[in-house]
């Protein structure tokens, strides 16, 4: 049976337990061969709670339990104002996800296409990037509509593939 899904802005009492899913969700990166994505303890308790007083942090929960959490805006994000090796599927305004994770005991329920699908009602037009080794994000995004576009690079000078929704 698949769970019913209330998806909404996260709340400042909660980081302890997004900061959890977040750890979970590195755990898995290591697990599935994705050494080098989120190190450092990345996302950081303030990046999480910056997340949150900018109105950007969302939650996945049923009855209560969160399931997942991931950051959306719509905007610009610089990182994705030059791309590599490709094109964007078009130069519209557009929604950005970023940190999308999904707590251990919630894998298999479909949490990150719940995501996906309520950022890309807000916009119609979805950018994300992912590591290249994070072979389970990118079988997700292509299930779930996305295109690969190219290649962007972080602010930190680390490779990501561009991924877009339109």
């Amino acid at each position: 049976m698949e769970i019913i899904l209330n998806i909404r802005l996260a709340r400042f009492c909660e980081i302890e337990t997004l900061m959890e899913i977040y750890d979970d969700a590195r755990r898995f990166m290591r697990a599935s061969g994705n050494m080098g994505q989120w190190t450092g303890g990345y996302p950081s308790f303030e990046i999480v709670e910056k997340d949150i007083n900018d109105g950007n942090l969302y939650v996945c929960e049923e009855n209560g339990e969160i399931h997942g959490v991931f950051c959306y805006f719509y905007g610009n994000e610089p990182t994705y104002d030059v791309i590599y090796d490709g094109k964007w599927l078009n130069e519209l305004p557009y929604g950005v996800i970023h940190r999308i994770a999904v707590s251990k005991n919630s894998h298999g329920k479909n949490i990150a296409a719940r995501c996906f699908e309520f950022a890309y009602n807000k916009c119609g037009n979805l950018k994300i990037d992912t590591h290249r080794d994070n072979i389970p994000m990118q079988k997700s995004l292509k299930k779930n509509g996305f295109f690969a576009c190219g290649i962007i690079y972080l602010a930190s000078g680390d490779e990501r593939i561009a991924f877009q929704k339109a």
